[in-house]
């Protein structure tokens, strides 16, 4: 966990990198476009999911079925599990645009993987 809390944002993204690598099982039927905006440090990544494969881009080019819009501090909490994704859409902590069934998803997923 401390690390996590310690690491810069690209190394918080390339962990998450390195671990969705490492195991693809638990992402291995979803299909779609996240976009997550970390709103403070105005810094966007896209993790694409598409035949049980993933990518990961920081340009934004491809067009998101779900965007998560949030600060660097909830985002590091909701990575480690420790922010329900609901709640904190409701006391807006989180912004979703998109299919919201589809961040819970996501929320999901993180939950697999030990950051």
């Amino acid at each position: 966990m401390g690390t996590l809390e310690n690491a810069t944002t690209e190394q918080v993204w390339q962990s998450i990198e390195d671990k969705l690598t490492n195991n693809k099982e638990p992402y291995s039927d979803m299909k779609g476009t996240y976009e997550i905006q970390i709103t403070d440090e105005n810094v966007t990544y896209q993790l694409s999911f598409r035949d049980g494969n993933f990518s990961l881009n920081k340009d934004g080019s491809d067009k998101p079925d779900c965007t998560l819009k949030m600060k660097n501090g909830v985002f590091r909490k909701f990575l480690a599990g420790n922010l329900n994704s609901m709640t904190a859409f409701m006391t807006g902590k989180l912004k979703v645009d998109g299919n919201i069934s589809m961040a819970l998803k996501l929320e999901s997923l993180l939950k697999q993987y030990q950051f």
